[in-house]
């Protein structure tokens, strides 16, 4: 897994991207700031369980609403930019 995460961080440092920890008090805001603007994302230590606020995203559940392109993240709808990877 550490082999996996310095490859990802060493192929994506350059286009911004942004360490996510679920033990972060801020993790769903960093995310969704990832999302907005087309950041990449790496989650990590990631236990057994995962927040169910993820479950959209991880399931790429993207919908068009007044031609806007929307993924619900927690209890919010976000933009969602199309350079995002997580």
């Amino acid at each position: 897994q550490s082999q996996a995460n310095r490859w990802i961080k060493s192929l994506e440092r350059q286009n911004g991207l942004q360490i996510v920890k679920l033990t972060e008090s801020n993790y769903l805001k960093t995310l969704e700031n990832c999302i907005r603007v087309g950041t990449p994302a790496l989650l990590e230590d990631v236990g057994e369980v995962l927040d169910p606020a993820l479950d959209p995203v991880l399931q790429k559940q993207i919908y068009k609403k007044q031609g806007r392109m929307l993924i619900r993240l927690g209890d919010s709808d976000v933009d969602y930019n199309s350079d995002f990877k997580f």
